[in-house]
């Protein structure tokens, strides 16, 4: 198994062909790591337009036909579908093949594919930080993984020259790779990820319940501190689930922290205000 740059897979098999997983195939038919392209997904109208676009060669509506004889199969279905996949699919591949995904919870999610595909199948965990509100096919583009950070999730069982291969398709994409344990991943994502998310629904659902006409009045600042809610629900419907234990801790942490911020306003601590305000300024513009 040679590295991205030399090696170039005859065939690859996108699971879920939206933003992310038609991206991946614009990017690799960009950079000229592979053969054919094969689709599959629940719409056959989506996939039909992806092959008009280019973005695949062909597609199949059955994954264990989609699989056979790929070299590399990337999962970007939402992540509650990843074990039904993987369970359907195990059979249908080829010794050597890699298995990988882009999913935005990891831990033991990771170890629960690993142990359902077979010894000579190789499973590699990756989450491109990359996207947007925007979902579909139609927001596809070959530079979104341009220096955007990609996280590659291994454990003890994963093959080394696979994650190689890996870690070299996204660093030929420009992504900025770094390795992480699963299960740190989802510490980390579900608090300045996920946790976020919920908080963007949740706010846009609280100020409808106060009165659904405010939001008719919204300027840039609710627009921006809300975009997010504008993301796909079945796919953070799922990493919700998933991520559950870690996310109930920060919900938790969450709300100690803005019953904090009531106690100040009650008493109008305008000092203790500002404080907060100020370390939350200092922190955020650390960001870059």
């Amino acid at each position: 198994m040679e590295n991205a740059n030399s090696f170039k897979f005859q065939k690859i098999t996108i699971i879920g062909v939206g933003l992310i997983g038609g991206s991946f195939a614009l990017a690799l038919k960009k950079k000229k790591l592979c053969g054919h392209i094969v689709g599959f997904g629940r719409s056959e109208k989506n996939l039909k337009r992806a092959k008009n676009k280019k973005i695949i060669d062909s597609y199949e509506l059955d994954p264990v036909t989609a699989c056979k004889d790929s070299d590399l199969i990337l999962f970007s279905t939402p992540v509650g579908f990843f074990l039904e996949i993987a369970k359907k699919i195990k059979n249908s591949l080829k010794p050597g093949a890699i298995v990988t995904d882009v999913g935005s919870v990891k831990g033991k999610l990771v170890y629960d594919i690993e142990k359902i595909l077979p010894d000579k199948i190789y499973f590699v965990g990756g989450h491109p930080i990359a996207g947007s509100d925007q979902s579909g096919i139609d927001a596809a583009s070959a530079e979104i993984f341009k220096n955007a950070k990609c996280i590659i999730t291994p454990t003890g069982k994963t093959n080394k020259n696979a994650m190689k291969s890996i870690i070299s398709i996204w660093k030929t994409l420009g992504s900025i790779v770094t390795i992480i344990d699963p299960y740190e991943h989802d510490r980390i994502y579900g608090a300045i990820s996920h946790l976020p998310h919920v908080i963007a629904y949740n706010l846009v659902n609280t100020v409808a319940e106060i009165d659904s006409s405010y939001l008719l009045f919204s300027g840039q600042g609710f627009k921006d501190t809300t975009r997010i809610a504008s993301s796909h629900h079945e796919l953070w419907r799922d990493i919700c689930i998933l991520n559950r234990k870690n996310l109930l801790k920060y919900i938790e942490v969450f709300i100690k922290n803005l019953d904090e911020f009531k106690k100040h306003l009650k008493a109008s601590d305008a000092k203790a205000i500002e404080r907060d305000f100020i370390n939350a300024r200092n922190l955020r513009e650390g960001l870059g």
